[in-house]
């Protein structure tokens, strides 16, 4: 495979235990105010930004939804859990990003998270100083599976799409990186790969320990 310029991290559920607290949150609060939402149906929302989950939320619960109001509930909720119970990295994110650091590649955060929440959450852990670039689902146009957000973050940083890897726990995400002629790595979290990505992923890993034995063996050999 060619040399590699860039790696690109999704966030929730990719680099955060996060996908289950918003589940949890949007749960409770939806239950408050008389709507229900399955779990197939929030698994349908994951790697998309919120101008794609507003437009999901309307068609299955009707035009009067107020998506805008719950939101803010749903933030408000999620803080609660955070703060009570802590954001839980996923396992090997630090000693991946720890592993990266002296390697000659940029990394950068592409994440459907608006920036104000996005840059929150990576201060929790204080992640921001890892990353070259941070793209947020608030900076752009089309979401996930649209491919814009992966191609911005080359542009940005002047990198081949070709010699980008994205590490990806989304079926959405997956779909947008390939279609950006990227090499989508997935690390599932609550979505097992698909027939609709089964012929898209370049490798399946289950955790980024597995990525960073992955690399080593096979672009930074010692």
């Amino acid at each position: 495979m060619t040399n590699i310029e860039l790696i690109i991290f999704d966030m929730d559920g990719l680099m955060f235990d996060s996908e289950r607290i918003a589940f949890s949150a949007w749960q409770e609060v939806l239950n408050k105010h008389g709507y229900e939402i399955t779990l197939d149906f929030y698994l349908n929302l994951i790697g998309s930004n919120e101008e794609r989950i507003k437009e999901l939320c309307s068609k299955e619960y009707g035009s009067d939804f107020p998506f805008d109001e719950l939101k803010q509930e749903r933030y408000q909720v999620v803080d609660r859990i955070i703060n009570n119970k802590g954001l839980p990295l996923k396992t090997g994110l630090k000693e991946l990003l720890d592993y990266l650091q002296d390697k000659p590649l940029k990394k950068a955060v592409a994440t459907s998270t608006n920036r104000e929440r996005a840059l929150k959450l990576l201060n929790l852990h204080k992640l921001v100083p890892y990353f070259d670039y941070i793209f947020c689902g608030d900076e752009i146009t089309k979401s996930k599976p649209h491919p814009e957000i992966f191609l911005k973050v080359c542009e940005k940083l002047n990198c081949e799409p070709t010699k980008t890897i994205v590490l990806e726990d989304s079926i959405a995400g997956i779909i947008a990186s390939f279609n950006a002629n990227m090499i989508p790595i997935m690390i599932p979290d609550m979505i097992e790969p698909n027939e609709a990505v089964k012929d898209k992923i370049y490798k399946c890993f289950n955790n980024l320990l597995e990525v960073k034995k992955y690399l080593t063996e096979n672009f930074f050999q010692a």
